[in-house]
């Protein structure tokens, strides 16, 4: 049986599994929102005519209403439940990405579309919580690691949400009438998902739950360690987000659909690493996989910098992507271990884990422009190996408290 949850019962109910495919839909719809408005931001770039400062500073609107959210987001969680706070948050993503086709689209207002983003940002940063809660539980319930397969969905939520803006963007669709489709789709299609959810369950005004309150996460030393690997797990996913296919053009001399081919290396390997990376945390346990998919992670970002080799980069990528799929999942996962203060510790990870999109992409840009983007990236396996020493605190407690039924 796996140190890392419950002994399953002999046959997982009904509802449970329900809930299993609730929580991978709004996953997975999450996904295809992000993407959605990232596959659109050139459009809405030309067509406020903007410089790339300007666009840089646009794009901060999203990212600070993701921040605020996940300040907030294990309060709101605690309060409402996980369902209503997933509808909820899902409902301003959704007003978020039609009030940027509208704003960008139809009126050309930079104001409108920093108030839509910053709306976007809000709400699926809030239900980024949200849905990890429920995923937590969900987990607990079926005896069995799926944290990270909920993530992969995440993922290709996004690789579809990006695929279908590439076909509108080449088509010619209005960015209006794109994300407004797309923003009907991801609403009604959460509401669903989310009527799948476990019960909610009331949270009794005793000492432990205040113990579990917000204020009460930030100073806890488990949570804060957990929050210091997330975000490093973040980084090492983020950066090659952000600059892999960069890296591979100008330090490769690659061409742009080579580069963009490398990212896709990059994601599957993150996305088979999430989905095929459970069975391995049922048998080994947390502590052992983490080590070792670490390592793995650091050694590809090395060999995809280093190498010199083309081919041989790209399979640095590949092991790169399987190295780092783990980590923030399971990070996620490990803060919910009491079910009952999930919600604030689940915050105070996120909060710290989401730093790292927020400064990482300035920060290898600014040493980019002094050692190139492609060396660059040798932060990453440099911040990897003294990571390791954390992988510990993700141990699960020795005596965790009983499911709440």
């Amino acid at each position: 049986m796996s140190p890392l949850v419950t002994a399953p019962s002999p046959a997982v109910p009904r509802q449970v599994l329900a809930a299993r495919t609730g929580v991978a839909v709004v996953f997975a719809l999450n996904g295809l929102a992000v993407a959605s408005w990232f596959s659109r931001v050139p459009a809405v770039r030309d067509a406020l005519g903007l410089s790339a400062g300007r666009l840089g500073l646009l794009l901060l609107a999203m990212s600070g209403g993701a921040v605020l959210a996940l300040t907030t987001a294990g309060l709101v969680t605690q309060r409402l439940g996980a369902a209503r706070t997933v509808v909820a948050s899902t409902v301003l993503v959704a007003v978020g990405m039609a009030g940027v086709g509208v704003a960008a689209g139809v009126a050309g207002s930079l104001p409108g579309v920093a108030v839509a983003l910053f709306a976007l940002g809000y709400g699926s940063g809030t239900c980024d919580v949200a849905m990890n809660v429920e995923g937590a539980a969900v987990e607990k319930r079926l005896g069995r690691t799926i944290l990270p397969r909920f993530h992969a969905a995440w993922s290709l939520g996004s690789v579809a949400g990006a695929g279908i803006g590439a076909g509108a963007a080449r088509v010619g669709l209005p960015i209006g009438v794109h994300l407004a489709v797309l923003a009907a789709v991801v609403l009604g299609g959460t509401i669903l998902g989310a009527r799948a959810f476990l019960p909610a369950q009331p949270a009794p005004d005793t000492a432990a739950t205040r113990r579990g309150g917000l204020l009460a996460a930030w100073r806890e030393p488990r949570t804060l360690l957990l929050g210091l690997l997330v975000l490093v797990m973040a980084f090492a996913e983020g950066s090659a987000n952000d600059w892999l296919a960069v890296a591979f053009v100008d330090g490769y001399d690659t061409s742009e659909a080579v580069g963009a081919a490398v990212f896709a290396v990059f994601v599957t390997g993150m996305t088979i690493g999430r989905t095929a990376g459970t069975v391995a945390l049922d048998r080994w346990g947390r502590v052992p996989v983490l080590f070792a998919t670490i390592l793995l992670a650091a050694f590809g970002a090395a060999v995809a910098v280093l190498a010199g080799s083309g081919p041989v980069a790209i399979a640095g990528v590949a092991l790169w992507g399987l190295g780092a799929s783990l980590g923030f999942p399971v990070g996620m996962s490990a803060a919910a271990d009491d079910e009952e203060r999930a919600p604030a510790r689940v915050s105070v990870v996120a909060v710290l884990g989401y730093t790292s999109f927020l400064a990482g992409p300035p920060l290898l840009g600014l040493l980019g422009d002094r050692v190139g983007i492609l060396h660059a990236l040798l932060v990453v396996p440099l911040l990897l190996l003294p990571t390791l020493a954390l992988v510990p605190v993700t141990r699960p407690p020795a005596h965790p408290p009983a499911d709440r039924t």
